[in-house]
């Protein structure tokens, strides 16, 4: 007879109620309520709000800059994540708690610093816009915020990852004299793929629900700088509450249908490497 584990929480029926409990009071009853609100709308109202042209503009730019962001965060996360991991110099425990500076950071202030940065005045901003970027008031803009508010993301997921690999693969495939490039494409890449699409989801769902600072360092231009999430706001202070929970029940679903697509990816990837 097996013996039976121990466990050191109570049986699995107050666990998992409480699970549940939790996750629908913060999770599940919201997005219904969200869903009932936009299920009080026809088919042809709902698709009316959906696609008006301003709406249009600003998903384009909320899921593109969104997507560009996470893209440059999986990148420079990745190779941030091995320098501190991988070497050791000067100010490197400096440099990894200024990872986590953008949790820390108000949005709001990280908007109107980036914004005195990148503005035509600014520190940076007087060197880039005589070369013709303009890193505030345009979807730049917005793109360099999302990759500020991600970064930490890609790092943070990647890390743990690569503390744990184990040194003797690499070591071996040196010693049968594989070059570095080919160790790191060939054996490393495999495993740290899966990660690295985490951190890229990661990054991206953050992204798409970014609100303070991008309000202050794009300009909320319509059909240019206007993000989805300030436009839903733009409709509650219109007391268009149909038009708010339309918006954002589209946000919601392609963020659901995007992220799903890209764990499927990650469950493919690792079941393959395995």
């Amino acid at each position: 007879m097996l013996e039976k584990k121990y466990n050191p929480l109570p049986g699995f029926g107050l666990t998992m109620g409480y699970t549940i409990f939790y996750l629908s009071a913060l999770v599940l009853i919201p997005i219904a309520a969200l869903f009932f609100k936009t299920f009080e709308l026809s088919w042809p109202e709902f698709w009316k709000l959906v696609t008006e042209e301003r709406a249009v503009a600003a998903y384009k730019l909320t899921f593109g800059a969104a997507g560009i962001a996470a893209v440059i965060n999986a990148v420079m996360g990745t190779l941030l994540a091995w320098v501190l991991v991988r070497y050791d110099f000067p100010g490197k425990r400096f440099i990894d708690a200024l990872v986590d500076f953008p949790f820390a950071l108000p949005t709001a202030v990280a908007g109107l610093t980036l914004a005195n940065l990148f503005a035509a005045n600014g520190w940076l901003g007087k060197l880039l816009v005589p070369m013709g970027i303009k890193g505030a008031f345009t979807p730049v803009a917005v793109v360099i915020a999302l990759t500020f508010v991600g970064l930490p993301f890609a790092v943070r997921t990647l890390q743990p990852v690569l503390q744990n690999l184990e040194r003797e693969l690499e070591e071996a495939a040196a010693t049968l004299g594989s070059s570095r490039l080919r160790t790191f494409c060939t054996i490393l890449m495999p495993t740290l793929f899966p990660t690295i699409v985490t951190g890229f989801a990661l990054a991206f769902a953050r992204a798409v629900g970014e609100y303070g600072s991008i309000v202050f360092v794009s300009g909320n231009i319509p059909f240019k700088t206007e993000i989805a999430p300030y436009l839903i706001v733009i409709r509650l202070e219109q007391y268009d509450y149909h038009g708010a929970t339309a918006i954002a029940a589209v946000l919601m679903i392609i963020s659901f249908i995007i992220l799903a697509c890209i764990n499927w990816l990650e469950v493919w990837s690792s079941r393959f490497n395995h």
